[in-house]
């Protein structure tokens, strides 16, 4: 089962549209995970039309109308792994033990709020995700989203996109 991890789109407050590269790799995908940060309704009707399958989560920045459609927390299993999503986390410090203490029952956490990519794994084996942001890079050198696959309980060819703008 292949995926595709985003996270804090922010449009149109930070870019008109996703990249091309993005939209073009939700055809290859069986499922698209956004962990939260999308502004406008119109990112989330623009995935749900493109998407096989979406798995998503409201942000910090989501207004109303983003929280009545999606979550705060959303669970799915795919490929035999249990996976959660969330928008924040918390600081990095501390990070994986807070995160398996509070989804012990999780084999991967998505996550998103620092637009920071991150690929960790915390005692216990819970496995901590951030795709990054396709259109928000702060401090980052790229734009970022991640795809993988999930296949009999396992994580492989976990690959961070890097965006040209």
């Amino acid at each position: 089962m292949r995926l595709l991890l985003t996270s804090d789109t922010h449009v149109p407050a930070r870019a008109k549209r996703l990249p091309e590269a993005l939209l073009a790799a939700l055809g290859e995908v069986d499922v698209v995970i956004h962990a939260g940060d999308w502004t406008d309704e119109a990112t989330l009707d623009l995935l749900e039309s493109r998407s096989r399958r979406l798995v998503a989560v409201y942000g910090n920045n989501d207004g109303p109308a983003l929280r009545r459609r999606l979550p705060e927390t959303a669970r799915a299993e795919l490929g035999g792994l249990r996976f959660a999503v969330v928008h924040e986390t918390g600081p990095a410090a501390g990070r994986e033990r807070r995160c398996a203490a509070l989804f012990p029952d999780t084999d991967v956490l998505v996550f998103g709020h620092s637009h920071i990519p991150w690929d960790s794994t915390a005692p216990g084996g819970l496995r901590l995700l951030n795709p990054g942001s396709p259109t928000d890079r702060r401090r980052q050198p790229h734009h970022t989203y991640l795809t993988l696959t999930a296949k009999e309980g396992a994580l492989r060819d976990v690959v961070l996109h890097r965006l040209t703008r």
